[in-house]
């Protein structure tokens, strides 16, 4: 699980640091996290 989580957050980074714009970051983010949120899910 934990090796899960660590590599959303290094998936996550990744994404950020692809984006140009603010907006793109934000998308990003949420995208990620909406990512983690359904992975989280699925392991319960």
């Amino acid at each position: 699980m934990r090796k899960l989580v660590g590599l959303a957050f290094v998936a996550s980074a990744l994404l950020v640091s692809a984006c140009n714009t603010v907006e793109g970051a934000g998308r990003d983010v949420s995208s990620a996290g909406k990512a983690v949120s359904k992975t989280a899910n699925d392991i319960k």
